[in-house]
């Protein structure tokens, strides 16, 4: 399926809790929760060239498929991650928060979660280990907070 198209946010869920859990400034969260941010991607094979337009701020970023990149967080810091594709679905783990973004017809769904990946060795005592995305171990959600966001195709 072709993500190439022009989004609009729709709804989201648990907004104001997520951001909070990130470390969003309060009024940044203030601002940002009626925002209907606009997110125009370019998908060209594995590449994808994405603008996300919220109020007055526009993020640019793009990513090829399997290859490391450089996002931005929820709070604007960048960071090293590599985007996977499986089928219709686009995931990341960027900084500890693990994004599904999915393809459904003329609707895009991101669930994003902030995710605690704890490895336990038994060696004379338990060590515990932080580590984050893309292995089978126990995750735990922070809080149980789940962002999901829907989006609609405009164009």
């Amino acid at each position: 399926m072709a993500f190439s198209g022009k989004y609009q946010l729709e709804s989201h869920e648990n907004f104001e809790p997520f951001m909070k859990a990130v470390g969003l400034p309060e009024d940044e969260i203030e601002k940002g929760k009626d925002i209907k941010s606009i997110s125009e991607i370019h998908q060209d094979g594995k590449d994808f060239k994405v603008t996300v337009t919220a109020g007055t701020k526009v993020v640019l970023y793009s990513f090829t498929v399997g290859e490391e990149c450089e996002l931005e967080t929820f709070t604007g810091e960048k960071a090293k991650t590599v985007v996977h594709m499986d089928g219709n679905k686009l995931m990341a783990c960027v900084k500890g928060i693990e994004s599904v973004t999915e393809l459904n017809g003329d609707t895009i769904i991101n669930v994003s979660l902030i995710i605690i990946i704890i490895i336990i060795i038994a060696v004379h005592h338990l060590m515990f280990n932080l580590f984050c995305c893309r292995m089978s171990f126990q995750i735990l959600t922070f809080d149980g907070i789940v962002y999901k966001r829907i989006s609609r195709r405009i164009s």
